[in-house]
């Protein structure tokens, strides 16, 4: 028996494409209002106007952004931290800290900024749900990865630490770790080396932004006393990280 979704508001980060926007449209389906944030603003207001939603410029990075958008949501019962991402792949020693600021401010310090601006509304709708989309990098490492694996480690912690600290107040956690989902993660991670990105998914099938969409929409539809803490989700043709099985 699922919970009821009508006249429930669902914010989701990253919203302008690949899982954000899958999720987007399968929460609109399953009743919820959504508020749509992410920074381009064009691709929001298209899906936006395509499933009865809000589109709200949000820039995760930015802590005047994410004021200026919660200020705009008069409520929340579902936040989905969706918006995160990788740069390079540099060992340790040639690591470019631009790279890795970037990915801790747009993983860690943006989940962070969302949520903690967020919280009070969730908790005050009486039957609140976080959801956090982290990866399988936040519970394995690989080389070449320190950068990635390192914000998404913290992300992890961070999501589950919260966990812990609202025990006892009416709002559910719920991390989700993919592992190969064909979005535009790996095109952002290479620079937008269309080439090199279709390399990573080559030889195999890999999740899909529904895919993924979909396990969030089941977990956030529970009912309200059921809590899936911690889900990790990947291609049948993906044993870990690094493994996978290539076809010709």
């Amino acid at each position: 028996m699922s919970t009821s979704s009508a006249g429930r508001w669902a914010v989701v980060t990253g919203a302008s494409s690949g899982i954000g926007a899958a999720t987007a449209r399968q929460l609109a389906a399953a009743g919820f209002h959504v508020v749509l944030g992410a920074r381009r603003l064009d691709r929001l207001t298209e899906l936006a106007e395509e499933i009865g939603g809000t589109a709200l410029r949000l820039d995760i990075t930015d802590a005047d952004s994410v004021t200026a958008f919660v200020e705009q949501v008069p409520e929340c019962h579902v936040l989905v931290n969706n918006a995160g991402g990788a740069k390079g792949m540099a060992k340790v020693a040639d690591a470019v800290e631009d790279d890795w600021r970037w990915m801790w401010e747009t993983n860690v310090l943006g989940t962070l900024r969302i949520t903690k601006a967020l919280m009070p509304k969730l908790v005050a709708s009486g039957n609140g749900h976080v959801v956090t989309v982290t990866s399988v990098a936040a519970s394995e490492v690989y080389d070449n990865g320190g950068g990635y694996t390192s914000a998404k480690h913290a992300q992890g912690a961070l999501h589950r630490t919260l966990r812990g600290e609202h025990l006892g107040e009416p709002v559910r956690f719920t991390e989700i770790a993919p592992g190969l989902v064909e979005t535009e993660f790996s095109e952002v991670r290479f620079s937008g080396d269309k080439e090199r990105a279709a390399g990573v998914y080559r030889g195999i099938t890999p999740l899909t932004g529904d895919d993924v969409a979909d396990i969030i929409t089941f977990a956030v539809t529970r009912p309200d006393h059921v809590n899936v803490d911690y889900l990790v989700v990947k291609p049948r043709d993906q044993y870990s990280a690094t493994r996978v099985h290539r076809r010709d």
